[in-house]
């Protein structure tokens, strides 16, 4: 009797690799990943030793030599930074930006992969070019209409959607949501349509289906997602400086511009200040290393 034998999982098919002969090609490649590893790391590298050092010292003796090792430079750039509000400013916009984007992806996705209608490739087309419109292009319109857009008083001091949060966010929403939707519809698409069978024999609604069937399988691609969103969403810093007209609800990227000064900056300040800026984003990509390598290997071991 024939017994199924399960597909070989990612961390399967690492360690069968490293099994394989080391042949002059597998060396050369090898010897080219660890090269641009290399120069890619330099940067960050260099921005971490600078924001450990005095600005006499380096001064004195080069940004190549090595001393005057301090951690004042995180102090200080804490301070002139105002890093306290505007982390806190970020979280505002960042965290339901990123919640309202993959909600409503998923949504459309689901449709878009669930359901088989004519115009599911256009739908699917529509959401995806709002991604190849550069920002730029769109501020006049957006800065307008958004001044125009009254808003309840709780939701905006100004009564419209410029100089709130609520602009920021839906502003990001609209310009992630068609990426997100493009990879999670192609991923639901490779699920097995006899779950969603089984599915409905047992009593199972769309809702329920979406909720409690398809959202739990889309788990590693939503984490791969939601690290990337959280990324670009975190940096972004044009369209903060668009439609807040109050540097008091600006995000922590607008902190680094007060670390420079007219006349004089302190290069090792400025670098203590990145790190800081860089460090959530770090820390969300480690916490989800797992599910986000996942996400990337999807697919990977199909035929």
């Amino acid at each position: 009797m024939s017994t199924a034998t399960a597909a070989p999982t990612a961390s399967d098919l690492i360690k069968n690799a490293s099994k394989r002969p080391w042949t002059k090609g597998r060396i050369a490649t090898h010897a080219f990943l660890a090269t641009l590893t290399a120069l890619w790391m330099v940067p960050m590298v260099y921005a971490v030793m600078a924001s450990l050092r005095d600005y006499q010292y380096t001064a004195k003796n080069g940004y190549l030599s090595f001393g005057g090792w301090t951690f004042a430079n995180y102090l200080h750039a804490w301070d002139v930074g105002d890093f306290s509000r505007k982390f806190l400013n970020s979280a505002i916009i960042t965290i339901p930006a990123v919640i309202l984007t993959l909600f409503l992806a998923s949504m459309v996705a689901f449709v878009i992969a669930r359901f088989n209608w004519t115009f599911n490739i256009v739908m699917l087309a529509a959401f995806t070019a709002g991604n190849l419109l550069p920002p730029q292009s769109l501020l006049i319109p957006v800065f307008k209409m958004f001044q125009k857009f009254e808003v309840p008083f709780w939701l905006s001091e100004s009564g419209t959607l410029l100089n709130s949060y609520w602009g920021v966010i839906a502003v990001n929403v609209g310009f992630q949501v068609g990426f997100c939707t493009f990879v999670l519809s192609n991923y639901m698409k490779a699920l097995p349509k006899e779950i969603y069978e089984s599915a409905m024999v047992d009593g199972a609604s769309i809702w329920q289906q979406f909720w409690k069937l398809t959202l739990p399988l889309c788990r590693p691609s939503l984490a791969a997602l939601a690290t990337l969103e959280v990324t670009w969403i975190y940096n972004e810093f044009f369209w903060a400086t668009v439609l807040l007209q109050n540097g008091d609800m600006f995000p922590v990227t607008s902190s680094l511009t007060n670390l420079s000064g007219s006349f004089f900056t302190d290069n090792n300040l400025v670098a203590a200040g990145s790190v800081i800026v860089a460090l959530p984003t770090i820390i969300i990509y480690f916490l989800l290393q797992k599910h986000f390598v996942s996400g990337l290997t999807l697919g990977a071991t199909k035929g």
